[in-house]
């Protein structure tokens, strides 16, 4: 016997993709035979094929492409479409619909599950419940280890990489290397490729300019802005109007002169609390637990007055007059377990109205965040670099990350290190975004802002760059796809283009084309909300380096 397998009888059906080379002369003429056989209940079998007697091939339907295998043990059924060159090794369950490329190798005992069962009805056991398949696909060139289980539904895209024992629950992105349960991004295969051009940036922010007096004069109705076709009047409609016509007309809104939008935005803040309400709200309440409006807010009101060249006439008193230990505890009481995002977007507002407290010269405001930068340097987890837990996925940890950081650190020129494993953690997200078609404008600003403020705060700027590029270009991809000409952009796929989606996508476009060295193509820079550069530098020195 010969040490690569020739004259072991059981070598050639194991070792499948090596079939006519192992095989006896009576197992070539047992194969041909048996591909007749298939070709004979319909199947579809190229040239070179091999499907080992020991699979259990019992498909509704089957195209298996040249010189591609189905080897021992294999069970196959369903409808199923294998391209060429591919190899279904030992133990591989293929239960259809299920379709991949050419290429494509599929490490042993590995699962494609291409339907799913209902058990919608506990009264009726599960094995009578209705199936559904919505199938599993593959692309060109991908490699799925052994162990792997591929669950209804998802796209796996081509060139990627699915390592042994991973669990596919959601989409693979083109030539993203996963691993784990349920399987992240962990790199990708390739530098970036030059998608969106400079060329097409330009186009799209001289689109965006020709057409934003447009926008602007359909939002406005019966004398007040909405944030789209319908919808109520708001006060961030109103903001974003602001921001709107400040990134891309150089002014404010020309509904109004620059005065009356002052006066208007002014009046909405509460001169005891120093909040601003929605006008349907009437609560005098003052506390340091600013609601989700309340907290927005002291952002979007104020970044409006600011790009307007005004500010609050009054302090932002459940901020202001907090003491260093109170806030602290605040801090600490929040949910970061369990709702990193709402923590996150406390942590915004807090600092922001600490930044229009400085702003204004008022010493007191200088405890409290000396206390914030203290607290967030002490209790940002050092093996994701982010606020809060990520058990259930880094969705929310993420977001909150962005906000707080925004809202303190980015906007007072502060970095604290761990860009390493912050960049880590957010491409692991990235690979979520890009493989859900319902991700949104927060999802997409979330992900690309943080990989910016990495770069644009640490000495790791390198780290992993050719993945946080190719994510960039994905974005911006998108992003520039999402543009409804006349309309502006859509909060999320399937909702009607908003100000507040246009203002959000404009600003990830811009972070997104930085990250590619190409922001200026956009002939837009974000001074408000989503501005660029801290919103001042601290007079006083922090525990961290300024």
């Amino acid at each position: 016997m010969t040490t690569d397998g020739r004259g072991e009888p059981l070598a050639a059906d194991f070792a499948a993709w090596d079939y006519w080379g192992l095989a006896s002369d009576e197992q070539a003429a047992d194969q041909r035979r048996r591909l007749a056989e298939l070709r004979g209940r319909g199947c579809t079998i190229g040239a070179d094929a091999v499907v080992s007697r020991l699979a259990a091939v019992h498909p509704t339907s089957l195209t298996l492409g040249a010189r591609s295998s189905i080897a021992a043990h294999a069970h196959v059924t369903g409808d199923v479409v294998i391209g060429d060159d591919c190899t279904v090794n030992v133990g591989v369950a293929v239960r259809g619909p299920v379709t991949m490329g050419r290429a494509v190798r599929i490490g042993a005992y590995t699962s494609l599950i291409g339907f799913d069962h209902g058990f919608d009805d506990p009264d009726v056991e599960i094995f009578r419940q209705p199936l559904s398949a919505a199938g599993v696909t593959i692309g060109d060139d991908v490699w799925i280890g052994a162990h792997v289980v591929v669950l209804d539904g998802v796209h796996i895209g081509s060139h990627a990489v699915v390592g042994a024992g991973s669990v596919v629950t959601r989409d693979v992105p083109e030539r993203a290397v996963v691993v784990g349960n349920p399987a992240r991004v962990v790199r990708w295969r390739q530098a970036p490729r030059p998608r969106t051009t400079r060329d097409a940036l330009a186009a799209h922010g001289d689109a965006a300019r020709a057409q934003v007096a447009g926008i602007l004069a359909a939002a406005w109705v019966d004398g007040a802005y909405r944030d789209a076709a319908g919808a109520a009047v708001t006060i961030r409609a109103h903001t974003d109007a602001v921001e709107l016509a400040d990134l891309l007309a150089g002014g404010p809104p020309p509904q109004l002169a620059r005065d009356e939008h002052v006066a208007r935005l002014r009046a909405l803040q509460h001169p005891g609390s120093g909040l601003v309400r929605e006008p349907a709200v009437t609560s005098d309440r003052v506390t340091p637990l600013l609601d989700d409006g309340e907290g927005y807010h002291v952002l979007d009101v104020g970044y409006a007055l600011d790009l307007l060249g005004s500010s609050f006439p009054h302090p932002v008193r459940t901020v202001a007059d907090l003491s260093p230990a109170a806030l602290t505890g605040t801090l600490d009481a929040l949910p970061w377990s369990t709702d990193a995002w709402g923590a996150g977007a406390l942590v915004d507002a807090l600092g922001t109205a600490l930044t229009w407290a400085t702003r204004a010269g008022d010493a007191a405001a200088r405890g409290p965040a000396e206390a914030m930068v203290g607290w967030l340097v002490a209790h940002r987890d050092p093996a994701t670099g982010l606020w809060g837990s990520d058990e259930h996925g880094p969705r929310q940890p993420v977001n909150g990350t962005y906000r707080l950081a925004r809202g303190t650190l980015a906007q007072w020129g502060l970095g604290i290190g761990g860009e390493r494993e912050l960049v880590d953690t957010v491409l692991a997200r990235a690979a979520e975004v890009a493989g859900d078609p319902a991700a949104t404008a927060c999802d997409a600003l979330d992900v690309v802002w943080l990989l910016w403020w990495a770069r644009a705060t640490g000495g790791e700027r390198r780290h992993r760059a050719p993945e946080v590029a190719e994510v960039a270009a994905a974005v911006l991809d998108d992003a520039l796809s999402r543009w409804v000409p006349g309309e502006g952009t859509p909060f999320a796929r399937g909702l009607p283009p908003s100000l507040q989606g246009t203002e959000m996508w404009l600003a990830t476009t811009w972070h997104a084309a930085d990250l590619l060295n190409r922001a200026e193509a956009l002939g837009y820079r974000p001074r408000g909300v989503h501005r660029t550069e801290p919103a001042l530098r601290l007079p006083w020195r922090t525990t961290t380096e300024d």
